[in-house]
């Protein structure tokens, strides 16, 4: 088996190491969303006072944990792929065609979705948006801010995921 060089290596342990990071903090996102729900269901069923405020806050809740999680599912393995034919090709033909990939579909789709989606939020934030249909109103721009977040963690660890394809379909093995 061919080893890396340090420099290639030092880069993509530290790009994976951004997306276990952000992943590992991300999911504690599930205990205030949980909590929230219980806090919900209690309050509405033992004691008929629903609150106004649990519903907004565990859609909000779930979109980020959603949204922040997606770099660190990328680099489990854990998104979606149509393995038919891939399953079956050498690592190095997987490697080359992952490399093709990411650099014609993901890297554009991924910088135009960050790109739109900082716009979006810098317009939510310049205006304080609320969220209208809530009697509580609250702030809808710190989760908008994790739709960009999401996309730049998304990219690096796609810069990852890119080099270790080239190096699949240089070498035929997986790093």
């Amino acid at each position: 088996m061919a080893l890396p060089p340090k420099p290639l290596a030092a880069l993509i342990h530290a790009l994976d190491a951004v997306g276990i990071w952000s992943g590992k903090i991300v999911a504690w996102l599930i205990l205030p969303m949980v909590m929230s729900l219980v806090y919900e269901v209690a309050a509405r069923y033992l004691f008929d006072a629903p609150t106004i405020w649990a519903y907004d806050m565990t859609f909000m809740l779930y979109g980020s944990f959603f949204m922040l999680g997606s770099a660190y599912t990328l680099q489990k393995g854990g998104h979606i792929r149509t393995d038919n034919f891939y399953g079956e090709w050498s690592v190095r033909r997987q490697g080359w065609t992952d490399a093709a990939c990411y650099l014609v579909l993901f890297f554009p789709a991924i910088a135009i979705f960050t790109v739109l989606s900082w716009d979006y939020f810098v317009r939510s934030w310049g205006q304080s948006e609320r969220i209208v249909t809530s009697p509580w109103m609250p702030p809808v721009y710190p989760f908008k801010l994790t739709m960009p977040v999401a996309g730049a963690l998304l990219f690096l660890q796609g810069i990852s995921e890119f080099l270790k394809s080239l190096w699949a379909g240089l070498h035929g093995e997986r790093l």
